[in-house]
């Protein structure tokens, strides 16, 4: 009877013992897997396995002393070499005879000398010619109506004071200097010279003579114009109209 009861109870417990076996294990695994969660992201290699890397870009750039740049100022003065000419030997140096260029009759030269006092001329036309500001001033009445540049003489040859156009030729010739003086309107006498205000001189060449230099004092006592502003004040100027010149 204790044999048999014995017997009974292991076969009991032995299959208790069966029946509990898959569960253990399914536990153990489940243990296992616990312990591998928790213990596979400290692992290095793990690490290295599962963590998602992130590309880093390497630095290329670094700093730079660098001096700072210096400007230099390029000054452009202008130009000193104001072209001259050299007067030609004739029987009376320093005179100036003006000619008419065209195929009429040329009249002589003092009974194409019509001076004017400005006191007896009626119109309302006036020029000032400012040397200080190397200017011309054209009035009507109160009315600027022209505004050019102008040079004078050198060492002040330009004479100041108040004259009137005494004389009117369309091309006047410089025997002198052998130039034409283009758009002439002569203003008052120097001794046997007649100065007066005329576009920039031709030369027997055709060049220009002083172009480039108007603005500042250039001839030898004349109002010097470009060349389209003296026209234009030769069509509008009359015998008579007053001329101021100040410094």
């Amino acid at each position: 009877m204790r044999s048999s009861s014995s017997n009974g109870r292991f076969r009991v417990v032995a299959t208790t013992l069966k029946a509990s076996v898959p569960g253990l294990l399914l536990l153990l695994l489940f243990i296992g897997i616990g312990l591998s969660l928790i213990l596979l992201p400290a692992s290095p290699a793990s690490a290295a396995i599962f963590s998602t890397v992130t590309p880093t870009q390497e630095d290329l750039w670094a700093y730079v002393n660098l001096p700072k740049a210096t400007y230099t100022a390029t000054v452009v003065l202008p130009p000193t070499d104001i072209p001259t000419l050299e007067a030609t030997a004739t029987a009376t140096p320093g005179q100036m005879a003006m000619e008419i260029v065209d195929d009429t009759a040329v009249p002589t030269y003092a009974a194409r000398q019509q001076v004017v006092a400005a006191s007896s001329y009626g119109g309302s036309k006036y020029i000032l010619v400012d040397i200080s500001e190397q200017h011309m001033y054209v009035y009507e009445g109160n009315t600027l109506v022209y505004s050019f540049v102008a040079s004078t003489g050198m060492n002040n040859a330009t004479r100041a004071g108040n004259f009137a156009v005494q004389s009117k030729i369309p091309n006047a010739y410089g025997s002198t200097w052998d130039i034409w003086m283009p758009s002439w309107l002569g203003i008052y006498w120097s001794g046997g010279l007649e100065n007066g205000i005329h576009a920039l001189p031709i030369l027997p060449n055709g060049a220009t003579l002083w172009a480039g230099f108007l603005g500042r004092p250039v001839s030898y006592g004349c109002v010097v114009l470009g060349s389209y502003d003296a026209k234009v004040l030769y069509d509008w100027a009359e015998i008579g109209t007053p001329v101021e010149i100040q410094r």
